[in-house]
């Protein structure tokens, strides 16, 4: 990806954001905004990239949103327009974030997006798409599913929206619920894709997981029940195991060889004080109990100290509540991790029709024929990872992986 798609992706979700509070239209304002990042295109490679970017690109798509208004006449158009002429001329919002009633603008246009005349499924991959800046490969993975699929469910959604004159307005608070799972679902799938970095040659997008942890840690102040927290929990718990991640040595360290000592324990409290609040509550939910995984991890002092037992039985509950075949996927790798190896590679087998195209799975199953020393299908397994895999650091892993199973 060069400079300009990467500076694109980093500033369009929060200018789309503006663009659609005053337009109340997400398709003028994805329009306005493609016309100032094709305008960026030209100029930037002439006259230089500019100190704000993100300032030049909203300039530039506020006045091309005036001109696409200014062409449809109406009414109600003439509202709009006032209220971004008066923008342009504004150095700060005449509004206070602290008076709305959702004080964020990317959590208040989260939570636009999670409209619920759409299903869950197209206001998250709608939200994620337009709002987050996540492409469709990568969404497509989230779901694992087709980039075909995920690209027609958008334009439904965006179909939907259209014909059936739905307007973009801010929600009030008594109207949050309702919005509530796909909102955290948008926030759970960011953090998932800043910690897996489907493409590119970085094991983790760090503006990604910094966004997603500053919402969850807004939706917690705004909304703390149960699962809000548990997803709050879940990102601090891997957010504080990030600097193991990697050394200047091993570009990817998985989680058996990881120094512990560097773990972040002020983040490892803050997260078990948030898991201890929402168990409190005594509704069970999948962030919390992805949360209390993720707690026995860093509480265990080694890999060979962990309690997988324990976390065998909360895959176990999870899968009640989200049958899935990657929670399955996670339960086998448990139950080899607790000693039940021959049991957890034929669990394994039987999810290879569902995970076929799932990078992880060929990854585990590997590991796992590694382990039972079938070395002809541990090559083929991992070879297949590779083959799937999209980031370079994680495919260089393997790469070396199967090299030491060829020797």
């Amino acid at each position: 990806m060069d400079r300009l798609a990467r500076i694109f992706r980093a500033e369009s979700g929060q200018v789309l954001a503006s663009l659609v509070y005053f337009s109340r239209d997400l398709q003028l304002a994805e329009d306005a905004l493609q016309d100032a990042c094709e305008q960026a295109s030209h100029k930037w490679p002439i006259q230089g990239i500019p100190e704000n970017t993100g300032a030049w690109l909203h300039l530039v798509a506020k006045r091309k949103l005036i001109d696409k208004l200014r062409q449809q006449q109406s009414q109600q158009n003439k509202h709009k327009l006032q209220l971004i002429e008066q923008s342009l001329y504004m150095l700060t919002d005449t509004v206070a974030e602290t008076d709305y009633e959702v004080p964020d603008e990317r959590l208040r246009l989260i939570f636009t997006c999670c409209h619920p005349a759409l299903n869950e499924a197209a206001q998250v991959a709608l939200t994620l798409r337009t709002l987050c800046g996540l492409d469709v490969r990568e969404i497509a993975r989230a779901y694992l599913t087709s980039e075909v699929a995920i690209g027609q469910r958008i334009t439904r959604a965006k179909k939907k929206i259209r014909d059936a004159g739905i307007s973009y307005e801010i929600p009030s608070y008594e109207q949050l619920d309702i919005r509530l799972p796909a909102v955290l679902k948008v926030i759970y799938l960011i953090y998932n894709e800043s910690y897996s970095a489907y493409e590119g040659q970085s094991l983790t997008r760090h503006d990604l997981a910094s966004e997603a942890i500053r919402l969850s840690l807004l939706m917690v102040k705004l909304i703390p029940n149960p699962e809000v927290l548990g997803l709050a929990a879940l990102m601090l718990f891997h957010d504080a195991r990030l600097l193991s991640r990697s050394s200047d040595i091993e570009p990817y360290i998985p989680l058996e060889q990881q120094n512990r000592a560097l773990w972040k324990q002020a983040q490892i409290e803050q997260a078990n004080a948030f898991i201890q609040q929402a168990l409190e509550y005594k509704q069970r939910g999948p962030y919390q109990i992805q949360a209390a995984i993720s707690a026995l991890h860093s509480q265990a002092k080694s890999w060979e100290a962990t309690d997988w037992r324990q976390i065998q039985l909360l895959y176990m509950s999870l899968f009640q509540l989200h049958p899935s075949p990657v929670v399955a996927l996670n339960l086998a790798i448990a139950k080899a991790n607790g000693g039940q190896l021959k049991q957890a590679y034929k669990d394994i087998v039987a999810l290879s029709e569902d995970l076929n195209q799932y990078q992880p799975y060929h990854a585990a199953r590997g590991e796992l024929e590694s382990r039972l020393n079938f070395q002809e299908q541990a090559i083929c397994s991992i070879s297949k990872a590779i083959n799937l895999s999209r980031n370079g650091i994680e495919r260089d892993f393997l790469i070396k992986k199967r090299v030491l199973l060829l020797k």
